[in-house]
Parts: C-alpha cells; structure tokens; sequence
C-alpha cells in the first residue's frame, strides 16, 4: 500500500550567535526559562535582543534529518536571536511557494533548483543578493550564469550538483535472468517485461517513474535519455535556436510500449517520487531514473530491503552522443518579500560554511559542486554511490529559453499519449509549433534573446 506524504514541519526553538543586523521582527512572547532568567538578572542589565523568526521552506526530505541538525545548531549559535522554523514540503512545492506568495505569506528562505530559479526570479519571488557577496565568496564558489546568476544578478549560490542514473533491483533483474542494466531503449522495454513476468505475482513490475507530475518524471527521465542520445533534454535545438521535439519521438514511444506491455506499476499515474522510493524499497519496482540523492533516501528515509544499484541511462540506440546532465549550481535564495534580509543572509551564510557543506557531501546527500569543499571531502560513505558518482559522460547543459507556451506543455502532452494514446508524429508537430510560436513572441517582447549555434556539440559538454 502507497502512503501518501504531506508536509513535514520542523521548528527547532532555540536561539544564539554573529554580528548584530539592523531589521527584526519582535517576538513578545517569553519562555520559562527566559523569564526566571531575566527576574534573577541585574537591574543595569542591558534588555535582550528582540528575537528574529525566520521560515526556511526546502522540497527536499532525503536530507531533512541532517539540515534539521545545521538548522538547529545555528539557531543555538547565531548570538542574534535569530530562530528559524524549517519546513519540509513534500509535495507540490512549486505550487505552495506560488499560494505562499499570492497571499502574503511567503518564507524568508526558498530552496531553489534549476529548474525553479529562473521561474521564481522572474516572479520577483526572489532578492539578488550582489549587496552581500564579496569577492571573496566569488572566489570560493563556482557561480553559473543562468543557474546562479540571472540578468546579471545573483541569487543563489551552489553546494552540489546530482547526477541521473538508472536506478535497478539487483534482485529481481538476477531473478529475470538479465545478465546487466539495459544500454538501449529496446533493451530497457525487453528487461521492464522480463521483470515483470517473474515479478508479478509478487506485485512486482519493471519499471516506473513519478507520474504524479509528468515534468518531474519526465525531467528525470526521458530528459537524461534524450540529452545522451544528443538531443537538447527540453526539446530546444541550440544549433538552430528553435523547439524540436523529434529527438522524443523513439524515448516517449519506448515508455508506452511499456505500458502497454503491462510492465509498469499499476497506480504510475498517481505516483509520486517519495511512495515511489517506498515501493522500489519494497522490491515492488524493477527499475526507475533519478537523482544522486537516491543513496541516501535508502539509507535514512526509506531503508532498503533489496540489493539496488545505479548505472547510466540507456540512450536510444546505445550510442553516447551527448552529456548527460549533471544538474545543480543552486542551493539557497532570499525571499524578496522577506523584512528580515540581513538576518537571512546570516543563516545563508552559516549553511554554506565549509563543514556544511562537506559533510553535506560525505553523508552521500549530495556530490559537492564547491572546489574547496570537493577537494578535502572524502567520498561519500554510502551504499550505492558508486553508481552515481560523476563520470566522463556527465556535463552541465545550457539552458534552454523560458517560454510561456498556449495549451498543453510538452511533458503533460507525451504522458497523455503514454496513457491514451493517439498520433505522436502530430502530437510532436504541435508541440514544436506552439512552443516556437511562444519563443517568437518572447523574442519579440524582449523577454528571451536566443542565437543560432551551428557549431554546437553535445559531446563537448562532458567532464573532462
């Protein structure tokens, strides 16, 4: 049975110690020991800071435990009385941040990915933080046009990148009699099947993915399929500078047959990822694609009953003709709505100390992005992290211009026929139509500027 999971809060109600700020916001209320502290005071005792209370919102539970810890050790440190309350959304983060911001109820801190800070910044959810990094902090931290900063401004600084990967039971795959994870396509379609053929009555199927929200299943999977097969991972063509989503075309047909096939977990298209880790935990799931911060969900959140690991995405015909996104680059921003900047900054600033950030990365959370930090973190410790660990093959992609496209987007348009059916040469027309109308107008407005890249190659992005 899949349990559904809702907002974690954590409140971590101490408070401590760094430099005084100017903005506060005056917390009336006094605890016990607070007051018999103040009683026992002397009368020329200067009177306590007012306390500042901050609300940090992150999409991430993996590492909650861990930044639950950094959370309350600075609230216990800080000197300032600053206290700030971690909340865990652990589903439909996106759509929470944007009902937090309609009614005025925004957090002070907003973890950010790269595929939400640019639309959060172009909301105006978020405050550039130029005034506060020094050359310093340039120095240190590896900061990416469009990833970090945008329009010339910065918003976030990095603290690890993920790899994808093709995450497999070992177990059932042996149980199959497949001898290695699938490299092609037509392999993963075969392998989905085989699985689940000995699986079944067990209530074990091939494969999955997260289709509670097709743009994170998709953008997990048949993204990373399609930029290794060469393919830009959302449909724009840099050489050409327009949308063609004919790259998809074998990935998204791949993924139906293995509906059709029966291969795939029954209830897919209410999945989302934390039932989905439950179940792969389980043994219920041959196989999936997603994140390096999949070793670490097994270790602490969902603790495996099964003999799991990681290997590179198959491509379409088993040839390598491009990177494979190795994402990252974001990790904190600063609400712009928030009266509390300065103290915000603080708590950034304490989150991004070097011990954070390496442990952050030993702990398997996550693979440090951060020269100084990678280069005295010892490898992550962890079951299955080997897996994921970055190769070659993996490099950091451009992104691709942000449109606001008429009718259906493309990944909401392939699920449908994954599930209904119908003309996927059309259903890839239309897209490539209406999303290439949508960049003509953006253009046209001035919100995007594109240029044709003839010379592009996605071989050239890899790791060296």
């Amino acid at each position: 049975m899949i349990k559904k999971l809702g907002t974690v809060t954590l409140t971590v109600a101490l408070a401590g110690s760094l430099a005084a700020c100017s903005s506060t916001k005056t917390d009336t209320a006094a605890s016990p020991a607070a007051s018999a502290k103040a009683s026992t005071a002397p009368a020329s005792a200067a009177p306590a800071k007012a306390k500042t209370k901050l609300s940090y919102w992150t999409g991430d539970r993996h590492d909650m435990d861990y930044i639950k810890s950094v959370v309350q050790k600075f609230n216990e440190t800080n000197g300032e009385n600053i206290e700030v309350e971690m909340v865990v959304k652990t589903e439909d983060f996106n759509q929470a941040i944007d009902l937090a911001f309609a009614s005025g109820q925004a957090p002070d801190i907003i973890r950010v990915k790269e595929n939400t800070i640019q639309p959060f910044a172009a909301k105006g959810y978020l405050k550039p933080i130029d005034s506060y990094v020094t050359d310093a902090i340039k120095k240190k931290f590896p900061v990416i046009d469009d990833f970090n900063r945008i329009g010339g401004k910065m918003y976030s600084l990095p603290n690890y990148g993920s790899t994808i990967r093709l995450v497999y039971n070992k177990e059932l795959f042996a149980k199959a009699g497949i001898a290695a994870p699938p490299k092609t396509l037509k392999e993963m379609v075969e392998d989905a099947k085989k699985i689940t053929a000995v699986g079944k009555a067990n209530g074990s199927y091939g494969f999955a993915q997260n289709f509670k929200s097709p743009d994170s299943a998709l953008g997990r999977s048949a993204r990373v399929i399609a930029e290794a097969s060469g393919y830009g991972g959302f449909g724009y063509d840099f050489k050409t500078a327009k949308f063609d989503f004919a790259g998809y075309k074998d990935i998204i047909q791949s993924f139906k047959q293995m509906v059709d096939d029966g291969s795939t977990l029954p209830g897919m298209e209410s999945l989302d990822i934390d039932p989905l880790r439950a179940q792969f935990a389980e043994g219920k799931i041959g196989m999936y694609i997603s994140f390096s911060s999949e070793p670490g969900v097994y270790a602490n959140q969902f603790p495996a009953k099964i003999e799991w690991a990681a290997a590179p995405v198959p491509t379409i015909d088993g040839t390598i003709k491009g990177a494979s996104s190795f994402l990252g680059g974001q990790w904190l921003s600063i609400s712009n709505t928030t009266k509390n900047a300065d103290q915000a900054w603080k708590f950034m600033q304490f989150m991004y100390e070097d011990e954070v950030l390496k442990t952050y990365h030993e702990k398997g959370f996550g693979l440090s992005m951060v020269p100084s930090v990678s280069s005295v973190a010892k490898k992550p410790e962890i079951k299955g992290i080997e897996g994921f660990l970055p190769s070659g093959n993996d490099g950091t992609w451009p992104l691709q211009p942000t449109v606001t496209v008429e009718g259906m987007k493309f990944n909401d348009a392939f699920f449908k026929y994954m599930i209904s059916g119908g003309n996927l040469d059309q259903i890839i027309q239309d897209l490539s139509k209406r999303y290439n109308d949508a960049l003509d107008k953006a253009v046209a407005k001035g919100d995007v500027k594109v240029a044709p890249n003839p010379s592009f190659d996605p071989m050239k992005l890899m790791m060296k």
